[in-house]
């Protein structure tokens, strides 16, 4: 009778042994469940209010829609192809290159008792998923005002599967992908994410034309208290973003952690004396901006580099995110509604490209590449600038070729005069944001 009892108990415990053995983490699990649930966040919430505060109050509730829209729908794409695009496999190794295979797609082949580590897959997928709505989310705040509720949709899902998941392979589709292979080092999104998402908004906001009215007349933010309560949103959800991209409950993401908030308090404090020096008046809506700027340009570098270089990354992200907002829009001329390209992309490639000059020389932290081979640092910044080249090449023809489609499908990507007029919230919701 114990014998037979034994067996069973044996029986039974089979699978619950063949899941230990792979070694899953309950902490690592608990970790990048809750990583997940903060970079969710970002992106509904936090970017949501960050960029609705700063637009005119006739497309406040457009605004919302737009970063609400994005995440639902890339979210979903994501599942369908986007995760088998980027995290696949294929059997040719010149597609190996740039994409991964199509195995996956709808998540075909994957189990919920398959591991990433010491972690579920499904965990794996969920936290990605994230990073590939905020990404397409971010380049709406280039094109607010102006652009089609539809044709914007229909960007979101294209640019998900012809741009985003691409880009992802590349940096961190792993052995095979032609960044990976490079070396290139990004520890959360600074070329993934951030320039990807910021070029993406520029091209577009080119391409449909620029608001009516641009620099004639006064397009006042609706709410700085809103904008502000989402950078501090968006601060709170960095930590899944950037500490979860240690990928366990580890001393990389104490690091990334600390790193992060050292950069961003840095950061949003240069915007404020820049301000106070140059305006003789600090603002909300600066501080607001230098966090978010110092976010970005620490997210590359994160898990990488020690105090003193989380400093110096955020004081210059600051710097280099003012120079974008203040300076080369008013050079150039285009019309970044809500500055994506100003803040992501430039402080997002100053992030990418400083990686090398402050990252710790330890080798359980770098990727294998020339900084962990040889500690060659002129060499690691090399494949940096391949890099932020590669993605913005890609970023910008393949945006580009995602709008027209668009444009095509919905007839035409702006919206017309009169609605413009209206406001965007009336014209193509029906709803008001706002009742003023």
């Amino acid at each position: 009778m114990k014998n037979k009892f034994l067996a069973l108990l044996t029986t039974l415990a089979l699978p619950i042994l063949a899941f230990a053995e792979d070694k899953l983490d309950s902490g690592d699990t608990a970790w990048m469940m809750v990583s997940t649930a903060f970079v969710l966040l970002m992106t509904p919430a936090g970017l949501a209010l960050f960029y609705t505060g700063m637009t005119r109050s006739k497309n406040a509730l457009n605004t919302f829609s737009m970063v609400m829209g994005a995440f639902v729908l890339a979210f979903v794409v994501w599942v369908i192809a986007g995760y088998s695009i980027a995290f696949g496999t294929s059997e040719s190794a010149s597609i190996q290159s740039f994409i991964g295979g199509f195995g996956n797609v709808m998540l075909n082949g994957i189990k919920w008792t398959d591991l990433s580590g010491s972690y579920p897959t499904y965990v794996f997928i969920a936290f990605q998923g994230t990073f590939a709505a905020i990404t397409v989310a971010i380049a709406s705040g280039s094109v607010i005002g102006r652009m089609k509720f539809s044709t914007w949709m229909v960007v979101v899902a294209l640019w998900g599967i012809l741009v985003y998941a691409p880009i992802t392979h590349m940096v961190w589709g792993g052995d095979g992908a032609l960044l990976f292979d490079a070396g290139a080092l990004d520890f959360a999104g600074g070329t993934v994410v951030h320039m990807n998402g910021g070029l993406a908004g520029l091209v577009l906001a080119i391409l449909v034309g620029k608001r009516v009215g641009y620099n004639k007349v006064a397009m006042k933010p609706f709410s700085i208290i809103f904008t502000a309560v989402g950078a501090a949103l968006l601060w709170f959800g960095w930590y899944g973003f950037n500490a979860g991209s240690a990928f366990g409950a580890n001393a990389i993401a104490g690091l990334a952690l600390l790193t992060t908030t050292i950069a961003t308090a840095a950061a949003g404090l240069t915007w404020i004396l820049i301000e106070w020096i140059i305006y003789k008046k600090p603002t909300l809506l600066g501080i607001a901006s230098g966090i978010v700027a110092g976010l970005v340009a620490i997210t590359p570098a994160a898990g990488f580099v020690d105090v003193s270089g989380a400093f110096i990354i955020g004081i210059m992200g600051s710097l280099f995110g003012f120079f974008g907002v203040v300076k080369l829009k008013a050079i150039f001329g285009y019309d970044d509604s809500l500055d994506a390209f100003g803040i992501h992309f430039l402080a997002g490639l100053w992030g990418a490209l400083a990686v090398p000059f402050f990252a710790i020389k330890d080798n359980d932290l770098l990727w294998d590449g020339p900084l962990k081979e040889s500690g060659d640092v002129m060499g690691q910044f090399m494949v940096q600038v391949e890099s932020v080249l590669v993605v913005g090449a890609w970023t910008l023809i393949g945006t580009v070729i995602v709008y027209f489609i668009a444009s095509a499908l919905t007839g035409g990507g702006r919206v017309n005069e009169e609605s413009e007029e209206i406001g965007l919230d009336e014209s193509i919701h029906g709803e008001r944001g706002v009742n003023l």
